[in-house]
């Protein structure tokens, strides 16, 4: 599908046989944002963005937390942010220069909902304004429920943790982890997407590389073929219940082997903030759709 999917994507879905069920999917995103979208990113108290560092050239995929409503249409196809990124994130800069390509979704554990937008972002005076290209929802695989969270009064970041390699803590806060954000880029765009599983389905094979079992999902294949065309990436994952972030960047690539597929991340880089999101989620009730299996 032009506009949606380019060289990379229709190569992946070639690849597994799913052609004509990503063209079908393909057929539900659009640039515009309808009325039951707009409702859906309101009642929102999280929004994760991706984008490419215009002084490094790395892609990184950062939080953003505020008041629902803080998140917004203000048009049929612009999405407006009213809060601003900490200086410390990765992100600060790319979100302040105009007409960067960010990725976002916006995911509500509370019904297993997912929505993601991307486009072309412009500063603000509060924040942030995205024009849509695409926006498009997803369906509720592996994205674990968490009925309510409760808003940490006076929690603020700690000084942010900088390395190279994951240090022990940051391994085990990995394996323990049942959901993470990835974000991808290609040569028009960027888009943040969710993986969830149970604990374990992200192993940690070295200091400097992950990987995990990519589950079968919607068969649009975005971000493994942003990955064919672009081995840049950024992951995101996120303590529910300290607001603790740690966010990746680096590369990564795709290995097949049958009907199976592996995606391998090396680390280039490692933030760790501590106590970054003001939330605090209640238990995960996992997804009756994780395999069993971990790793």
């Amino acid at each position: 599908m032009a506009g949606l999917y380019h060289a990379g994507s229709l190569a992946v879905q070639e690849r597994v046989g799913v052609r004509e069920i990503a063209a079908r999917m393909g057929r539900a995103a659009g640039a515009g944002i309808k009325p039951v979208a707009a409702a859906f990113l309101e009642q929102q108290p999280l929004l994760v963005v991706t984008a490419t560092d215009p002084s490094t050239s790395r892609v990184w995929t950062s939080p953003l937390a505020g008041p629902p409503g803080f998140v917004r249409a203000t048009g049929p196809a612009q999405l407006s942010v009213t809060v601003g990124v900490p200086p410390a994130d990765p992100l600060a800069t790319a979100l302040g220069t105009p007409g960067v390509a960010v990725g976002t979704i916006a995911l509500d554990p509370r019904t297993r909902r997912r929505m993601r937008l991307n486009g072309r972002a412009r500063p603000t005076a509060q924040g942030f304004a995205v024009a849509a290209d695409q926006v498009f929802a997803n369906c509720p695989k592996y994205l674990q429920r968490r009925e309510s969270y409760e808003v940490v009064t006076g929690r603020g970041s700690g000084a942010a943790r900088h390395g190279t390699a994951l240090t022990p803590p940051q391994a085990a806060f990995i394996a323990a982890a049942d959901t993470f954000f990835l974000g991808t880029v290609h040569a028009d765009g960027a888009d943040a997407s969710h993986r969830g599983g149970n604990p374990g389905f992200v192993r940690v094979d070295s200091p400097r590389e992950l990987s995990w079992r990519d589950y079968p999902g919607n068969s649009m294949f975005l971000s493994l073929g942003n990955l064919a065309a672009d081995p840049r990436a950024g992951l995101l994952f996120l303590d529910w219940t300290t607001g603790t972030t740690l966010q990746l960047t680096g590369e990564a690539r795709t290995e097949f082997a049958g009907a199976e597929r592996r995606v391998r991340f090396t680390v280039t880089a490692a933030v760790e903030r501590p106590s970054a999101v003001p939330l605090r989620w209640s238990e995960p009730e996992y997804s009756p759709a994780n395999p069993g299996d971990t790793g």
